[in-house]
């Protein structure tokens, strides 16, 4: 039987490495898709013989086209997508943010997921058996951002709408669509939280991170799922970090 293929962006680093090793020993053939390619080798070496390392740009549409293009003439067809690429700019209050911090956070974290998902959903309502399933990585900053985070909330707050959008769009033609809240997974951009992050109030305090390892879990139970079934929203958190009430 042939295995499942799965697309995974930003695959390089953090949370989609972690999530394409999951993938991986879930049983997936895989198509690893980031900017820099050294680290998708290497990951890919670590994956095995079913892991494609592709360069690309999820910002320019003829990149993430050639992606799909060939994911599928790899592997045949396209069964997930992981839109997980994304950026943060620097951390400055609303008024100091340039025009092309805001731009690089829209162009990556929101553009580049919809082109990725109008690649996608082109490709699953062509093949046989159609269908297939999207899963964006959202964030809690949509609902409870960071100070000195707007460039970065408001594009994870519109990829809410981009999925529920997709999920209505994508019934007719089999493809679900879902999105994984993460807070706190340990990456080389939460490292440091573990130190000290900033908080509502101004102050600096030190907060639990988690394992990536346990979003990568969680995505692949999304993934598996037949697709007569959804996970709409799923949100990960480290336990004890300031969420959940006042803090």
């Amino acid at each position: 039987m042939n295995k499942p293929v799965a697309i995974v962006t930003g695959a390089g680093s953090g949370i989609g490495r972690a999530v394409a090793l999951g993938l991986g020993r879930a049983g997936y053939a895989l198509a690893l898709a980031g900017r820099r390619r050294d680290p998708l080798e290497s990951l890919a070496a670590e994956i095995g013989a079913d892991a494609l390392p592709l360069a690309t740009d999820v910002t320019d549409p003829d990149s993430v086209d050639r992606l799909f293009a060939e994911t599928v003439r790899a592997f045949g067809r396209v069964d997930v997508l992981f839109n997980n690429a994304g950026v943060f700019t620097p951390a400055v209050a609303i008024d100091a943010v340039s025009l092309e911090d805001w731009r690089a956070s829209v162009d990556t974290n929101l553009t580049g997921a919809f082109l990725c998902t109008r690649a996608a959903f082109r490709t699953m309502k062509a093949q046989d058996p159609r269908g297939g399933r999207i899963i964006n990585n959202g964030s809690i900053a949509a609902q409870v951002p960071r100070p000195n985070s707007a460039p970065y909330a408001a594009t994870k707050h519109a990829i809410t709408g981009l999925t529920r959008a997709t999920s209505l769009d994508g019934r007719a033609h089999d493809i679900a669509c879902g999105q994984i809240d993460v807070g706190n997974a340990e990456t080389d951009m939460t490292r440091a939280f573990a130190e000290g992050a900033r908080q509502a109030d101004g102050s600096m305090r030190p907060e639990p991170v988690m394992d990536a390892a346990h979003v990568a879990h969680a995505v692949v139970y999304m993934a598996g799922l037949p697709l007569a079934a959804n996970v709409q929203f799923m949100t990960v958190v480290a336990t004890k970090m300031p969420y959940i009430g006042r803090g």
